[in-house]
């Protein structure tokens, strides 16, 4: 088990290593294992990425977040040209399905509503206007209708997803889990009642935990995610 010390070094570490975010005005602070990110960004990308790289540290159990976006003055954009590029960028986005999206910018943030039919479509729809010049934050209030792979294939039927069994589900899961292999299937407990999973058991990791509810999303069929997963660490 790592001390608190350890994990600030980590992190700082992750931090300069990872070379696609700037995270030169970022304070980082552990207790307890909870890690603390104060400061100042460019951008809502490398806040985004600053996050995604203090997660990816093994025996960092949670994160608190108090970085500002402070956009230098060449980035700065009226909130009409945000939603504009927004929409724009979403229109190329052949899987995002942008005809079902709804696009609402306040002061940079971005707000992203509508049904979906995927997973895979929430994720290509954030990632899109998630990099765009001016923006201060992306918050998604999208939901899904249907489940489908994380792949760029085309969604399974209705009627398949109905056809499918608890047990057929269960297993597409721990399959997926085996093939990733970063994940021993024996610490997790999947319960799946019709294409609700419920996911129980120890993590080593928040990576980990990632992982593993990206394996249950991602089989077809799957249409809730419970997680009840708990970091051993």
């Amino acid at each position: 088990m790592k001390t608190d010390q350890q994990l600030q070094h980590d992190v700082i570490a992750e931090l300069e290593w990872e070379p696609s975010i700037d995270a030169t005005q970022v304070g980082v602070a552990v207790v307890d294992g909870i890690v603390t990110l104060t400061g100042s960004v460019k951008s809502f990308s490398d806040k985004w990425g600053i996050e995604q790289s203090a997660q990816q540290v093994d025996g960092v159990r949670s994160l608190a977040i108090g970085i500002d976006v402070m956009l230098p003055g060449m980035h700065e954009r009226s909130d009409a040209d945000i939603a504009r590029a927004a929409e724009n960028v979403l229109q190329w986005m052949t899987y995002a399905a942008p005809d079902r999206i709804k696009v609402k910018v306040e002061k940079g943030w971005i707000t992203l509503t509508g049904t979906l039919d995927a997973e895979h479509q929430r994720h290509a729809a954030q990632a899109a206007v998630r990099h765009l010049m001016g923006v201060t934050g992306v918050s998604d209030q999208m939901t899904t209708s249907a489940r489908a792979h994380f792949d760029l294939g085309p969604a399974p039927s209705a009627e398949t997803t109905a056809n499918l069994s608890s047990s057929e589900l269960k297993q597409g899961i721990v399959d997926a889990l085996n093939r990733r292999a970063k994940t021993s299937t024996e610490s997790i407990a999947v319960e799946v009642d019709g294409q609700h999973v419920t996911l129980r058991g120890n993590v080593n990791s928040w990576a980990e935990r990632e992982l593993v509810k990206r394996s249950a999303w991602s089989t077809q069929g799957v249409t809730q995610v419970t997680d009840y997963m708990t970091m051993h660490i």
